[in-house]
């Protein structure tokens, strides 16, 4: 991800065939605030599982269907609604870029400070590597962002308000709704079993996951030690317990969907071994998706395979 950064803003070129290390040191110090991100007790997870951070809006059909005309009038294909770094909603050229942009993009834009309007060179590490790109961004409300990759045209000032208000005035409202789904991830009012402290859902096909240690918040432990908990607990299951499969991708199309259906789990509990104390993790896999939680010590151990199946049920749906 590192290298990746320094690609987004610089190019392979300037990398790969340096002339003047003095200048390349000076053109690196933009993305020194993105890899200190990366570094840092971030709230987001793409740089660990090489999938998009996203969030469950209330209403997807109807910014789905604003941002698409948006994005037409606008004279681009590549457009992203943000909530402070995840995805919110995206055209279908957009879900299509490459590994490792379709993680970067919206981690810069969440990284920046805030600003009305930017148009931000940038090139594509998998995609374009040589020629740069443009990354537009608008922000409608502070913290969620439009985002625009393009050429030389349209230019922002071709941007106006009264193009702004055209499509995303009748939302207001719903998008007002979105701002608090950065930490959360999943719609207000959604149902999780109250033992659930955290959890990560990931779509494997395509690339996208659910981060969020928001539910129960009043409870130990704290936000960042959640965080850290179920990345290592990614870091885990993923090394030992769910790798990828050998000659997966040579398999006929019918075994591949007999095998999608069986569920792997394993879990794990954390602290000491008093009753009531420490914490439980758990992970499931069914077809493409692979459910992580963080579960409070009440949790009782029989139940944790029980617990995740149900929560990813409810989740699919969704995601």
């Amino acid at each position: 991800m590192v290298f990746g950064a320094m690609v987004l803003f610089v190019g392979l070129e300037e990398l790969t065939n340096i002339s003047n290390v003095e200048r390349l040191k000076k053109e690196l110090r933009a993305c020194y605030r993105l890899i200190d991100s990366f570094l840092g007790d971030s709230e987001l997870i793409g740089d660990l599982t090489h999938c998009v951070d996203c969030v469950v809006p209330p209403e997807g059909t109807l910014f789905q269907e604003a941002l698409s005309g948006f994005a037409e009038a606008a004279g681009t294909a590549f457009a992203s609604l943000l909530v402070s770094g995840r995805v919110v909603t995206a055209t279908e050229s957009w879900w299509r870029l490459g590994m490792p942009e379709a993680v970067l993009l919206p981690w810069l834009v969440g990284s920046l400070p805030p600003q009305a309007a930017r148009d931000y060179p940038v090139y594509l590490p998998h995609g374009s590597p040589t020629v740069p790109h443009r990354l537009l961004t608008l922000t409608l409300l502070p913290g969620l962002e439009l985002c625009l990759l393009c050429g030389p045209r349209p230019p922002l000032s071709q941007l106006d308000p009264q193009l702004l208000d055209r499509w995303w005035q009748p939302s207001l409202d719903s998008l007002r709704a979105c701002l608090p789904l950065g930490p959360r991830a999943l719609p207000a009012g959604f149902p999780l079993h109250t033992d659930i402290l955290g959890l990560l859902l990931l779509h494997l096909e395509l690339k996208r996951c659910l981060f969020t240690v928001e539910p129960s918040g009043d409870k130990d432990p704290s936000p960042e030690q959640r965080r850290c908990l179920l990345r290592s607990f990614y870091t885990l299951v993923t090394a030992m317990h769910f790798p990828p499969e050998p000659g997966q991708q040579e398999e006929k199309v019918e075994d591949t969907a007999q095998q999608a259906q069986v569920p792997r789990a394993c879990y794990l509990v954390s602290g000491t071994e008093e009753p009531g104390t420490g914490w439980r993790l758990v992970a499931l896999q069914l077809g493409p998706r692979r459910l992580l939680l963080l579960l409070s010590a009440q949790s009782p151990c029989h139940g944790l395979r029980s617990l995740a199946t149900r929560t990813l049920q409810a989740l699919t749906p969704l995601f």
